[in-house]
């Protein structure tokens, strides 16, 4: 069981983040959630559902959400500073942003840790372990390319939710798990919703 960091942000594409969440809690893994305000509008917004501000409460909801499981789940406060991953002592095995606004991409490349996910994603880098930045945006600004260039540099992995088309998707799910399938592929996570290339 690997224990993984998922952090939601206001960026649209919140739909990636929810099934990298369904999916690392079905093959087992121990997900610790936090997510923005920000956030919370986006789920009212593309998923027609409320993530709510209790971290108590969203873990009961998250779970009726999902249903049945493997893995364990965790949701914290963004000012939580007593959870695990605010501290290099206990950072966990990876951490994913998805998605990832500009914004919080810019702090985490300026080292500005002033909420738990931003401090989470310092621990990752300061511990060299496993950073996945999803960045939902369009077109990418100069400074946009810079931060992404800085924290490629500190050890990130760049990974806009880009869907490919060569397995002909059927649907928006399709295209959603070729993202997903890609985000496991790097935390390390089997995953059966894409076939690897030649296989």
């Amino acid at each position: 069981m690997k224990t993984i960091t998922l952090a939601f942000t206001g960026a649209s594409g919140l739909p990636y983040g929810m099934r990298l969440l369904e999916c690392l809690l079905q093959g087992g893994q121990r997900v610790h959630l936090v997510y923005s305000q920000a956030a919370q509008i986006v789920a009212k917004q593309e998923l027609d559902f409320t993530l709510p501000s209790r971290p108590q409460d969203a873990e009961q909801m998250l779970k009726e959400r999902l249903g049945t499981f493997s893995g364990e789940l965790k949701v914290f406060g963004i000012q939580d500073w007593y959870a695990p991953m605010a501290s290099g002592s206990n950072p966990g095995d990876g951490m994913v942003v998805c998605p990832c606004t500009m914004g919080t991409l810019g702090k985490i490349a300026s080292g500005i840790s002033d909420d738990l996910i931003c401090r989470a994603a310092d621990v990752m880098l300061k511990e060299k372990r496993t950073l996945i930045l999803a960045p939902r945006e369009m077109p990418f600004s100069v400074i946009h390319l810079e931060n992404m260039l800085k924290l490629a540099h500190a050890g990130a992995v760049i990974m806009p939710p880009n869907p490919g088309f060569y397995h002909h998707p059927q649907n928006v799910q399709a295209m959603v798990d070729f993202v997903v399938a890609r985000i496991l592929d790097h935390l390390g996570v089997e995953q059966t919703l894409m076939e690897k290339w030649g296989e």
